[in-house]
């Protein structure tokens, strides 16, 4: 599935484009509000902006985050839920058993296979989770989008897209062990953005033609045309 979608070979829309096919959506994971993605991306990326004035990266990684559940549209395939939303944790190595469902790892064959079921398995210490393969979803998705179409943003913007998934690390502090310098400065941010993520929707509507003006120039900065899906 990683290589299908890593090709990037579906269609070429803007960010904003991909916003407007995303918001006929709404996740069954998301445990808030029944409202479209378009709703929680902007609350989202306006309290954001509103406590920090100053990081427009941040505002604009709070707007694009879940882009990647674009998955979910017929015209990338329609992917069921469960292989799009939901915790990601690492694969090739041990399974952390705050991993969610944990108990059912014992029916990975990775379980049990001696190359992949310890702490460090195919990997070393602090080798830095750009190294570690990760359980595919949109969050992978939406990295690659990111960096393959040579986005402007920092690191840290590229790693809440990557790992704001992965509850395991940055609610848990596990596979810590993996991480390297420029992850664990990255995961601060992380933490930040986490606060604005999950449980931070309220039914208060957000006007978004006001809106859309600046994020359109944040667009403009960070992720200018067209990009490859």
């Amino acid at each position: 599935m990683r290589d299908a979608y890593g090709r990037l070979d579906k269609t070429e829309m803007s960010i904003w484009e991909c916003i407007e096919l995303l918001n006929e959506f709404i996740d069954d994971s998301d445990p808030d509000l029944d409202m479209p993605q378009i709703e929680h991306l902007l609350q989202t990326a306006e309290a954001i902006r509103k406590d920090y004035p100053d990081e427009d990266w941040l505002h604009l990684t709070g707007l694009i985050h879940d882009l990647g559940k674009v998955l979910l549209h017929p015209s990338f395939g329609e992917l069921p839920q469960w292989a799009v939303v939901g915790d990601t944790f690492p694969v090739g190595c041990a399974f952390d058993e705050c991993n969610v469902h944990s108990k059912y790892f014992k029916e990975n064959p990775d379980y049990h296979n001696p190359e992949f079921n310890t702490k460090f398995g195919a990997y070393s210490e602090g080798c830095g989770l750009d190294k570690v393969l990760m359980s595919w979803g949109h969050d992978d998705y939406m990295y690659l989008v990111a960096k393959e179409n040579k986005t402007t943003l920092p690191s840290a913007g590229l790693f809440i897209i990557r790992y704001h998934s992965f509850y395991p690390l940055h609610k848990h502090g596990a596979y810590t062990h993996l991480m390297n310098e420029e992850d664990k400065e990255n995961l601060k941010w992380l933490h930040v953005f986490n606060k604005y993520d999950l449980y931070s929707k309220s039914s208060i509507r957000i006007d978004v033609e006001e809106v859309k003006p600046y994020y359109m120039s944040l667009i403009d900065k960070y992720f200018p045309g067209k990009l490859r899906w």
